[in-house]
């Protein structure tokens, strides 16, 4: 068995993928594709940083999925892995999207159009400066809730990483004050995060039911690969329940501890990690160490393969 997963916002880097671009055409004309449905010059953004709009999330998202697909693309007609002989997929946060479009749950066009408008929403949902978040190193979940609870912080956890790191969203003031309650409480590291707003928070909520919408409206097809979904952190293979799944995603926790302790759990040993740095992979070897991980995403990657 083998399993697929898809890294989220915060991996992306200057050039990500452009040797994927140059090197096979493949890679050229998905770009292309991407480009045509959604009338955003990518490549200019991911190789040049036209303006400086990789980091800003209505252009991040988008961009990593397309770095991240292309590099999939790849892979599997490098090494002649046909995508119904896969067995699970997963992704982290907009990963999970990929997920759905790597693993032909959904369109390429599909998948492209309801990311462009994802990270439009999600740039828009608040107002700059007034929300974000933290990363919190050296402690689990359930110490952060307690620490959350005891003091009755207005905070909420939106990605429960692996056991030594969490990360909050809250309104600034509230992520600020809570500071000292953490350090104070033998916390490692308090870290705030470069991001434009609280994901996967409250905050998102009118966010997540725009979004909801145009998911409701998105065709899924069957196949046979699972997916585990980031909201409940448990193995799908029904498409209702996948697509429910999404729509309650944007203003939730992102459970990927659960997620890799479930791929533990049936006997998974083997992960490929597809896309832009190597997040994903730090991640999962700090929740457990019974995996094969291999990390693709440049050129060298894929020829020590």
């Amino acid at each position: 068995m083998t399993c697929f997963v898809f890294p989220g916002q915060g991996s992306q880097f200057v050039g990500m993928a452009k040797d994927f671009h140059d090197n096979f055409n493949t890679a050229k004309l998905i770009f292309e594709e991407i480009e045509d449905y959604t009338k955003i010059n990518i490549r200019n953004i991911i190789f040049e940083n036209d303006q400086n709009k990789l980091d800003l999330t209505q252009f991040t998202q988008i961009c990593i999925f397309a770095s991240s697909f292309v590099i999939f693309k790849v892979y599997v007609e490098e090494n002649n892995i046909r995508i119904e002989n896969i067995d699970i997929m997963l992704g982290h946060s907009l990963g999970e999207y990929t997920s759905l479009a790597c693993s032909e749950k959904i369109s390429l066009k599909d998948c492209s159009l309801i990311l462009k408008t994802r990270g439009e929403l999600m740039n828009n949902a608040v107002p700059p400066n007034e929300t974000g978040m933290a990363a919190l190193i050296g402690k689990d979940s359930s110490f952060v809730e307690k620490i959350i609870e005891e003091n009755n912080l207005n905070i909420e956890i939106a990605n429960d990483n692996s056991p030594i790191q969490i990360v909050i969203s809250g309104s600034k003031s509230e992520i600020s004050n809570s500071k000292n309650y953490f350090l104070n409480n033998d916390l490692k590291k308090f870290v705030d995060l470069n991001v434009s707003a609280a994901f996967h928070s409250k905050y998102m909520k009118i966010a997540q039911d725009k979004l909801s919408k145009k998911i409701d409206e998105l065709k899924f097809f069957e196949n046979n690969i699972k997916i585990i979904s980031n909201f409940d952190a448990q193995i799908h293979v029904n498409n209702k329940l996948i697509k429910k799944n999404l729509q309650n995603q944007m203003a939730n926790r992102v459970n990927w501890t659960k997620s890799i302790k479930i791929l533990e759990e049936i006997g998974e040993k083997n992960i490929i990690e597809i896309g832009p740095s190597k997040v994903l992979s730090g991640l999962i070897n700090r929740i457990s160490k019974n995996f094969d991980i291999k990390s693709i995403n440049t050129i060298s990657d894929l020829n020590h393969e």
